[in-house]
């Protein structure tokens, strides 16, 4: 890890004290070095200590879906063949390779960030990794091989590839680059997040006074385009169909149901349409998890593969249809997201899928999996959230503070961008979680933590003296 910028040969002769002064950069050189150590060995068992301690890496519901991607050969809603091909390379190691991964690349990206803000210090780094490993779910996404890890990593390496790629060097915007492709590919959630702060990005530049590099948002928006194709490339591998994943009329149609919209065009067209759902639409279930993952009429109509026509015709109908209210409910939906940001969503229930996944096509992994402790039951959020959801709630509006701030102050510096990326990629996180699939912690809990991070910048640029006019953000 680089904390630094090099030092410049000859400087040392040259300052005054001779001898002396030497000895003391040195010395302070090799305190430093110990503690880059101790912060690259420190940092990633905190990020795995939710698996080390669970004895196998977490799963969650979706995580079976995605084991799957690789055995079964053929596309399903919601699930990247990307992350299962990913997923799949971890397989022999029991997947510690992946939580690897995930902890090196979280390490990687905190770090990249204090040192492109010139605040990088290996101490600094442990503290403010510590924090968010008690305070936050980073943690819990770290050591759950699920894709809600890379949505938050993927928007901080976007900001830095887009705003402070002159930090840093050709590899590291190569991996910068590689990282939100690879994140963009894993969910169509993030991509939709990362596109809509690309097009902000766009229609802010002008604006922006040369702050916003066009090269910065052409490498940034290539990402989006790359991971596109990568996704479609795994897709045509794995299925042999050249197709982006399906699902989104489906887990839309969820949505909607969840918020009454399905019972009523039901109500007011099933006398005249003959529609598969119409004989259940007294029988509708109170919520999408239970229509789409429980044991409803959605299995009796066969599926997606049975529903899904219809689906799509009823979610699209609906739109034309009733606007004002599917636009009421968005902006509720929204509202419902931003607070639900709670820790542990989907580990700590039975996951009979995923189990079944393992035991069907890695059965190596069966008694490893079963001598959890999450597979015994001893996982409980309660007392985590309690400091987990207040930390979340405060650093989200902290943050918009931040942001607010800084652009009432001119000219605005680099945390201001930061500041501004994460709270609109907070917002647009909220937005399309709640409107394709409503409202849930999981999807909250994924983005606040990188808030928290913002947050612990902005007091380290406070506390410390740092002057923000010395870090404005170049073109």
């Amino acid at each position: 890890m680089n904390f630094g910028p090099p030092a410049i040969p000859g400087k040392l002769a040259e300052i005054g004290g001779g001898n002396h002064i030497n000895t003391q950069i040195l010395r302070a050189r090799t305190a430093d070095s110990r503690l880059v150590w101790i912060a690259a060995i420190a940092i990633p068992l905190m990020l795995l200590a939710p698996a080390l301690w669970n004895g196998y890496p977490l799963l969650q519901w979706d995580t079976g879906g995605y084991l799957a991607r690789w055995y079964e050969g053929y596309l399903v809603p919601s699930r990247s063949t990307v992350f299962g091909l990913y997923l799949h390379f971890g397989e022999d190691s029991a997947f510690w390779i992946n939580l690897g991964i995930q902890a090196l690349a979280t390490l990687w990206i905190l770090q990249l960030t204090l040192r492109a803000f010139e605040i990088a210090q290996p101490l600094r780094l442990l503290a403010m990794s510590l924090v968010l490993a008690l305070a936050t779910a980073l943690p819990w996404l770290a050591s759950t091989l699920l894709t809600d890890l890379y949505a938050g990593l993927s928007v901080l390496s976007l900001f830095i590839l887009v705003a402070l790629g002159e930090r840093t060097s050709t590899i590291e915007k190569c991996s910068l680059f590689v990282l939100t492709a690879f994140a963009a590919a894993s969910h169509s959630a993030t991509l939709a997040v990362l596109l809509g702060l690309c097009c902000v990005g766009w229609i802010v530049r002008p604006f922006s006074r040369g702050r916003i590099a066009v090269s910065g948002l052409m490498q940034g928006s290539l990402t989006l385009v790359a991971g596109a194709a990568m996704l479609l490339a795994a897709n045509f591998a794995l299925s042999g169909k050249v197709a982006w994943t399906p699902g989104g009329y489906g887990v839309a149609f969820g949505r909607m149901l969840q918020d009454g919209i399905v019972a009523r065009y039901l109500k007011e067209h099933c006398p005249q349409q003959k529609l598969k759902l119409c004989p259940y639409r007294d029988q509708l279930p109170a919520t999408a998890d239970q229509f789409l993952w429980g044991n409803s009429m959605f299995n009796t109509l066969g599926r997606f593969q049975g529903l899904g026509d219809e689906m799509s015709f009823i979610v699209l109908r609906s739109l034309a249809e009733y606007p004002a209210r599917q636009l009421e409910a968005a902006i509720a939906g929204t509202a419902r997201q931003l607070v639900h940001v709670a820790t542990g969503e989907g580990t700590n229930e039975w996951i009979g899928h995923t189990y079944g996944i393992i035991e069907r096509y890695i059965p190596t992994q069966v008694k490893a999996m079963r001598a959890a402790n999450q597979q015994r039951w001893r996982l409980d959020f309660a007392a985590i959230n309690r400091l987990h959801v207040p930390v979340a709630l405060v650093s989200m509006l902290l943050a918009v503070i931040v942001f607010a701030r800084g652009l009432w102050r001119r000219p605005f510096d680099d945390l201001t961008l930061l500041a501004g990326t994460v709270t609109l990629a907070v917002l647009g996180n909220a937005f399309i979680c709640a409107v394709i699939s409503g409202p849930h912690d999981r999807y909250g809990a994924r983005m606040a933590w990188v808030a928290t991070f913002v947050v612990l910048i902005a007091a380290a640029r406070q506390f410390f003296g740092e002057d923000p006019s010395e870090h404005s953000a170049s073109p």
